[in-house]
């Protein structure tokens, strides 16, 4: 079943309350289920209070063109330049973090995943044996990067292994367990999941980078405090994020190079 736009439009009726007005981050799944946006909503003290939007990127980028969102942070560098960046939508933006993606899967490994020299011949090496793969399919940062994966590997996924679940990454690693399935996982997802049976089976490969960025989002009436919520979310805020760890004690995310900058500016080191 696709994902329906219920949290976007609960989040953003939750806006209209009374009091100082609440400023709107929109964000994605995989920042709330790996534990970085709840640092974040701790750490912020305000004022203003947050309103946080959950949803895919594709859903958040969207929301964030039509002017529905003050700051959004999302992971699909592709679409934020073609919903965001290139229209003009996107007033600032700044590089906040990278996680890393994993192939996961059965611990059997029947594609021989784990032997492959790339993620790409890793995605090749299901296809030749038929999968099955659960794939998002809701162009969320993490289907885009998928997508990308597939594109990489010359390969078209066939519908007699390929599924998609239409939801959030959580629910689709469930989903692919229960199947003795492979996916795609966000690391530091993945890692906040008990009772799982798959394991992660290939992640050594630059092309599984997870990079975050914030965008300030070009509006009329811009929030006051969009700004400023921006600079400490990539300092004080980032600092915390980075803090979090795996549970083999390695960084669930790392840093990343660059500040804030309007689009088309040369970003300082």
């Amino acid at each position: 079943m696709r994902l329906r736009n219920t949290v976007l439009v609960l989040g953003l009726l939750a806006a209209c309350r009374s009091g100082p007005t609440p400023l709107r981050l929109g964000t994605t799944y995989t920042v709330q289920q790996s534990g970085a946006l709840a640092v974040l909503e701790s750490l912020w003290t305000g004022p203003p209070p947050l309103t946080t939007v959950v949803a895919p990127s594709g859903q958040i980028l969207r929301a964030a063109a039509n002017g529905d969102l003050d700051v959004v942070i999302t992971h699909a560098p592709a679409l934020e330049q073609r919903l965001l960046v290139a229209p003009g939508h996107a007033l600032l933006r700044c590089p906040l973090a990278a996680s890393r993606f994993a192939v996961v899967g059965p611990a059997a490994d029947p594609a021989h995943v784990a032997t492959a020299a790339t993620a790409a011949a890793a995605f090749r090496r299901i296809a030749d044996a038929g999968g099955p793969f659960v794939s998002r399919g809701d162009s969320s940062g993490t289907h885009l990067k998928e997508l990308a994966l597939w594109l990489a590997a010359g390969v078209t996924p066939a519908p007699r292994w390929y599924l998609e679940s239409g939801t959030d990454q959580a629910a689709t690693l469930h989903l692919a367990d229960e199947r003795r399935a492979y996916a795609l996982a966000d690391l530091p997802t993945y890692a906040k999941l008990k009772g799982l049976a798959s394991r992660i089976l290939f992640a050594a490969d630059t092309a599984l980078t997870n990079p975050y960025t914030l965008y300030l989002v070009r509006r009329p009436e811009p929030h006051p405090a969009a700004r400023a919520f921006a600079m400490w979310a990539t300092h004080a805020g980032r600092e915390g994020v980075l803090a979090l760890r795996l549970p083999d004690g390695t960084p669930a995310f790392v840093t990343l190079a660059g500040e804030c900058a309007a689009p088309g500016a040369t970003a300082r080191p």
